[in-house]
């Protein structure tokens, strides 16, 4: 038994130890983040793969726009550089977008000054919501939550909704073309890979890539009714709420 509980406690401590570094990642990546989406630098994989990208970009916006409520407080979880967080203060009553990494705020708060939108330092695992909002939205955020975490924090994600709320995600399909050049993608399965930035430095941080069927199974599996859809190549988006 002394041998299991010592073991757990490894897990655990291994675990902890990788959600620091992709957070410390995340913190140094900001003034960078925004070269993936604009497939910029190491990110540009050449114009027809570009282009593909962006038509499956503004099929996201789309789908996005489609599910934000006209009225009603819309809780944005690791908000970033607010790539989502302009597109979702332009329908909403008000925004709370939160995200771990200062730098990062410190970038979307500059794009927004004065708007409808407020900002919240606070480490997701960590953060509990003191209100309820109409909507719960997260962009490639999914994807770096550990499978073990993912009960609590989908447990967490139905607390932070009013009755009849509901969740909307964007996230990562798995494609060779979908980061910089020098990531490897990983075997299926992984869930730890290295990431890297422009100046060589590495981290370690936990990515899945999903896929639309799996992923509305995991929901399912986790007390939630959930349509995933792929855009085709790079992203899958869906909605979700809970089947109680």
């Amino acid at each position: 038994m002394a041998r299991r509980a010592s073991e757990s406690e490894g897990a655990a401590e291994g675990l902890e130890g990788v959600i620091a570094e992709q957070a410390r990642y995340y913190r140094e990546r900001a003034g960078e983040y925004e070269d993936w989406w604009y497939r910029r630098g190491r990110y540009d994989r050449g114009e027809d793969a570009n282009a593909r990208w962006f038509s499956e970009v503004r099929e996201l916006r789309t789908q996005v726009r489609r599910h934000v409520p006209d009225a009603g407080g819309v809780l944005e979880l690791a908000c970033g550089t607010g790539l989502w967080t302009e597109l979702l203060a332009e329908t909403a009553a008000s925004v709370t977008a939160l995200d771990a990494a200062p730098q990062m705020l410190e970038v979307v708060s500059a794009k927004l000054p004065g708007s409808n939108v407020s900002f919240l330092e606070a480490d997701v695992f960590a953060w509990e919501p003191g209100e309820a909002y109409e909507l719960c939205f997260f962009g490639f955020w999914l994807s770096h939550v550990p499978l073990r975490l993912m009960p609590p924090f989908w447990a967490k994600v139905a607390r932070s909704l009013t009755p009849g709320g509901r969740v909307y995600f964007v996230d990562s399909a798995r494609s060779e073309l979908a980061s910089a050049r020098d990531h490897e993608l990983g075997e299926p399965g992984e869930e730890l890979t290295v990431r890297r930035l422009d100046d060589g430095r590495e981290y370690h941080i936990v990515k899945h890539w999903f896929e639309a069927r799996a992923l509305e199974e995991l929901l399912r599996s986790l007390g939630w009714n959930a349509s995933v859809a792929c855009t085709g190549e790079f992203f899958v988006h869906g909605s979700a709420s809970p089947a109680h």
